[in-house]
Order: structure tokens, then C-alpha cells, then sequence
């Protein structure tokens, strides 16, 4: 998907004087146009930088808010069970008894709280889910005569025809089925994501009472255990916030159908582009060899025929024709020479992209400035789209009066070839539409904007350009990921089987052997929350000794269905 926003803060890679290169950070306003952003993908996360001090506050502010946040569910819950009865009733006059006209008003008032869901789960747990909706149908157009046609009826007035575009647009979307659904069933969820985390908080409260008024010694194990399970209460609330965000984003996002759909109109349009970009391509050969090159070497027989007429009867005259035949011969070489180097240039197709870049810095008027930090050649076809598209924007930035210098930029970004040109400005429409028909074959992405006061500038990317670079190789997981899936293999049997399955059947049965049964040795009110925390925790173990490797091999573009267990570094 290729977007331009108006506003965009890009932060370029370049290398100081140190020869380090600082982080890079591309960001997008939250009504940015960059297009759709993945879905579940956290955006936020708690800043607790500064004293030790303030990180701890940070840290219990953020787990209160949460535990609030999970609270605040509870109201949302009511309001959507309610607004579910509405839409029955509502659906049940547009559908059974006529009353069409309740329909867009109802879809409405259901997009405005998908809407509100959506800020929510951004605002709360970083999660973005992008609006899956269909565009709206254009407006209806008269006919020569001024009539309006919908459906073979002439209407005088748009009126009824909007209608009628607008109500099927709304009942063929499937956004708009599947955010009923997700009134219907969220309210449910909400509910339980709300009740949950107090519910703890005050069994924990009621079996931490006995450390108000003396107990006997058995029932003292109940106060830390409470007081845990109010901790935990306070742990769990951002957890399942989250858990609620993702819940939102599979509903309220795009579907795999729509997401699929999506795909394949987006690789018509980019098959049309490249066959459109070929044929005018081809067209402007034609164009430049009959219009330069084959105009001058007609010119050029067209002298010799006259100079061979001439070199008995006037053999002066004759030397001049056959110079000025070698001299247009010599100029129609150079025209099909730069013809060959517009189709594919001869350095860029010896000495790569970062070589061929540095040829247009120096036959560029303005001082350009190029630092390029490719380890490795992106394929031929990459190289040549990203070398068409910074010679069309320097040959633009040429031709703006107020840009006297360039840098550019190219340099990687994990499978990613990012180009980024500061210090020229925003180039005609007509150019950026043509750069990114280029880059768009390769779902390349254009950015053009400036960071805060900074000079101006314009970033081409270019995803999964040295993809072919990977191919059959794994990055190692590190340790952060590796540990714990250790952990979860080799300790997950612990809590789920003995502590967990086995000491419940114990307690059913009623056996008197406590064996080794944490669980049976405390009071009684503890021991069933006991064995259900130890099976949720054997069942956490193995679910993330199993999830971290898929999800390795998914962000580093591996299949997430081939081998399980790349090899981990430092170990």
C-alpha cells in the first residue's frame, strides 16, 4: 500500500561525525495516512525512565490505572448490553416490518462505538485496529436530462437514489455485520474482563481478614495468601486489557476475507501499474529513437549520398558533408547511449544501487551528499526502481530554485531497503504518482514530510527488498526468548499434573494421603484457588514454550509452521 502524508515526523539514519549511526524512528500521526497498521501490534508502552524513585511510582500508577481501566469495562458492558437489545428491535423494524430507514441510523450509532472501542484499545493497551469499512458509494449523477436512475426508476431529485446506494452499501459491508456481533457478544466480555480483577481483589481482602483480629495458626497462611491474591488482581489488570484490545481487534478489524480481498486488489492494481509502467515505458523508446536517434542516422545517409554526388565535381564540399555526417553519427551514438543507460544503466547493472547513486550525485547540479550501507546487492529489478526514483527526485530537486544541498540516504532495514532524501522539497504531484506506480510493484511506500523545524525531506520504502538475502538462513533467539522456553518445557509438568490434575482428583475423592499436595495443606477456603492457579500455571508454561519460537520465526519472516526451535545463541 503506498500513502503520502501531509504531516510526517521521520527521523533519518545518517552517520555522524563518529561514523555511529543513531536509531531510527518513523512515526505517524494518529490520523496519519500511512494506511492500515497491523492489527494487535503495540504501539505504546509505560515510559519509566528517570530516578529509581520515579520508576517505581510509574510502575504502580500504571498497574492502579489499569485496575481502574478494568472497572471502567463494567459501565461499557451495561451500555452495550443495552445498545444490543436496541439493535434488535431496531433490526427487527428494518428487516420485518419495512422500516428501512432505521437501518442507517442504527449502523451509525454502531460504528461510533466501534470507533470508541478502537481509541480505547489504543489509548489503553497500544493496540491499533484499523477501520475495515468499505468506501462510501459516490454520489448519484444525473443523466443529460437531469434525471436521477436507480433500479430503472427516474427520480427528479438525488434523494431517494442516495438512499437507496447508501442502505446497500451498509447491508452488503461485512464491517457492519461483524460490528454487531462484537456489540453483541463484547458486552459479555467486558463483563467478565471487569468482574474479574475486583473479584479477586476482594476474595483476597476477605481471606487476608484474620490479620485484623487474632486467629488460631492454621488460618494465619490465609492473610499472605490473600494479600497475594490482591497483588495479583493489581498484575493481571493490564493482561487482560490487552487480552480485550486483542478480543476487539479480531471483531472490529479486518477479517482474513477482507484481508485477502484486500491482497488481491491491491496486486491487480500494482499488475496494472507494472503493465501500464511497461507499455509507456516502451512507448517512450519508440518515441526518443524515432524522434532523436533514427531522425539523425537518416540525417547521416542523407549527407553521405549528397557528399558521394559532391567528391568528384567539389571534394571540399564533399570533406565538409562527411564531417558533419561523422558528427551527427557521433550524436546519434550518444542519444541511443543514453537511451541504453534510461532503460538500465550499465554501472548500476556492474556496480549495484550504492555505485549508481553516486554517478547521479556527481552529474547532479546541486551538492549531493550520498551515504549507502548495503552489505548486500537487493535483487535487479529492486535496484532498478529504487534507481529510477531517487534520478527522477534529484532531477527535481534540481529544478527547485531553493534546494542547494541533498543527503541521501540508503541503507537497511532488516528485509526492508529504506531511501531517504532531506533538504528538497515536496516534488509535483505528477512525479510522486509516478514514483509510486515504480515502487509500487514492490509495495513500496513514499513518505514526504519534515521533522519538527528540520529541513524537508522524502522517504522511498521498500519492503522485503533483501528478503532473497535470508533465504534458508535463521536468526539464532536470544536468550530473553530461549530461557523461558526452557523454563516452560522442562518446569510446565510441575504445577499442571501433581500440583494441579492430580491433587484436584486427591481432593474430589476425599483421600486422606496429602502426599506432596502443596494444595491440601492449606485451609480449606485456599485449596481449590490453589490447585486452579497451579493448572493455569502448568498450562501458561508449555502455551509459551510453544508460542515464543512461532513468533521468533514470524518476525523474522520465517514460516511459523516450519521447525519450532531455530538455534539459540548462547546456548
Amino acid at each position: 500500500m503506498i500513502a503520502i502524508p501531509t504531516t510526517l515526523g521521520i527521523r533519518a539514519a545518517r552517520r555522524n561525525r563518529a561514523g555511529r549511526r543513531p536509531g531510527v524512528w518513523l512515526g505517524t500521526p494518529r490520523s496519519g495516512a500511512w494506511g492500515q497498521c497491523r492489527t494487535g501490534r503495540s504501539s505504546r508502552k509505560l515510559d519509566t525512565d528517570g530516578p529509581e524513585g520515579g520508576k517505581e511510582e510509574a510502575v504502580v500508577a500504571a498497574y492502579a490505572r489499569a485496575f481502574a481501566r478494568t472497572t471502567l469495562l463494567l459501565v461499557t458492558a451495561v451500555a452495550e448490553i443495552l445498545m444490543s437489545l436496541v439493535t434488535i428491535i431496531a433490526l427487527v423494524l428494518a428487516m420485518g416490518q419495512g422500516m428501512v430507514f432505521v437501518f442507517d441510523p442504527l449502523v451509525r450509532r454502531h460504528r461510533r462505538l466501534a470507533g470508541l472501542a478502537r481509541r480505547r484499545a489504543r489509548a489503553w493497551s497500544g493496540v491499533e485496529i484499523p477501520e475495515p469499512y468499505e468506501p462510501p458509494p459516490p454520489p448519484p449523477v444525473p443523466d443529460a436530462e437531469g434525471w436521477y436512475r436507480a433500479d430503472r426508476v427516474l427520480y427528479k431529485t438525488p434523494r431517494v437514489p442516495a438512499f437507496n446506494q447508501r442502505y446497500k452499501w451498509l447491508l452488503g459491508d461485512p464491517a457492519t455485520w461483524r460490528d454487531m456481533l462484537w456489540l453483541g457478544m463484547d458486552g459479555v466480555v467486558a463483563a467478565a474482563v471487569g468482574l474479574l480483577p475486583p473479584a479477586l481483589a476482594g476474595y483476597g481482602l476477605a481471606l487476608a481478614a484474620p490479620w485484623v483480629t487474632p486467629v488460631p495458626w492454621p488460618a494465619v497462611l490465609t492473610v499472605p495468601a490473600g494479600l497475594a491474591m490482591v497483588a495479583c488482581a493489581f498484575v493481571v489488570a493490564p493482561v487482560l486489557l490487552r487480552a480485550h484490545a486483542l478480543w476487539c481487534s479480531w471483531l472490529l478489524g479486518f477479517s482474513s476475507r477482507a484481508r485477502i480481498a484486500g491482497d488481491m486488489g491491491r496486486l491487480a492494481r500494482s499488475r496494472s501499474d507494472a503493465l501500464d509502467a511497461q507499455n509507456a515505458e516502451l512507448r517512450r523508446i519508440e518515441r526518443e529513437l524515432h524522434d532523436g536517434a533514427q531522425a539523425r542516422l537518416v540525417a547521416v545517409g542523407m549527407t553521405l549520398g549528397a557528399a558521394r554526388d559532391l567528391v568528384r565535381a567539389d571534394p571540399a564540399a564533399a570533406r565538409t558533408l562527411l564531417g558533419q555526417a561523422r558528427s551527427a553519427s557521433a550524436e546519434a551514438l550518444g542519444e541511443i547511449r543514453r537511451l541504453v543507460r534510461g532503460i538500465h544503466p550499465p554501472v548500476l547493472a556492474e556496480r549495484g544501487l550504492g555505485d549508481a547513486v553516486r554517478a547521479l550525485a556527481l552529474d547532479s547540479p546541486l551538492n549531493v551528499d550520498v551515504v549507502v550501507d548495503l552489505q548486500v546487492r537487493p535483487t535487479a529489478p529492486v535496484e532498478a526502481a529504487a534507481y529510477f526514483a531517487i534520478s527522477e527526485l534529484l532531477t527535481e530537486a534540481a529544478r527547485d530554485e531553493r534546494a542547494e544541498r541533498v543527503e541521501i540516504d540508503v541503507s537497511p532495514r532488516g528485509m526492508a531497503l529504506r531511501i531517504t532524501l532531506t533538504g528538497m522539497s515536496a516534488p509535483a504531484p505528477a512525479v510522486l504518482a509516478g514514483i509510486e506506480r515504480r515502487v509500487g510493484v514492490f509495495d513500496g511506500v513514499v513518505a514526504v514530510g519534515r521533522e519538527g523545524v528540520g529541513p524537508p525531506m522524502i522517504t522511498i520504502e521498500l519492503p522485503q527488498a533483501l528478503a532473497h538475502t535470508t533465504e534458508g538462513t535463521h536468526p539464532p533467539m536470544p536468550l530473553s526468548k530461549s530461557v523461558p522456553v526452557v523454563l516452560g518445557w522442562t518446569l510446565g509438568w510441575l504445577p499442571l499434573f501433581p500440583q494441579g490434575f492430580v491433587a484436584g482428583v486427591t481432593k474430589i475423592v476425599n483421600s486422606d494421603n496429602r502426599s506432596w499436595f502443596l494444595a491440601l495443606y492449606l485451609p480449606e477456603p485456599m485449596q481449590w484457588p490453589f490447585i486452579v492457579l497451579m493448572i493455569l500455571l502448568g498450562t501458561f508454561l508449555y502455551g509459551m514454550a510453544a508460542t515464543l519460537p512461532l513468533l521468533h520465526s514470524r518476525e523474522h519472516g520465517g514460516d511459523a509452521c516450519g521447525p519450532a526451535y531455530p538455534q539459540w545463541r548462547g546456548w
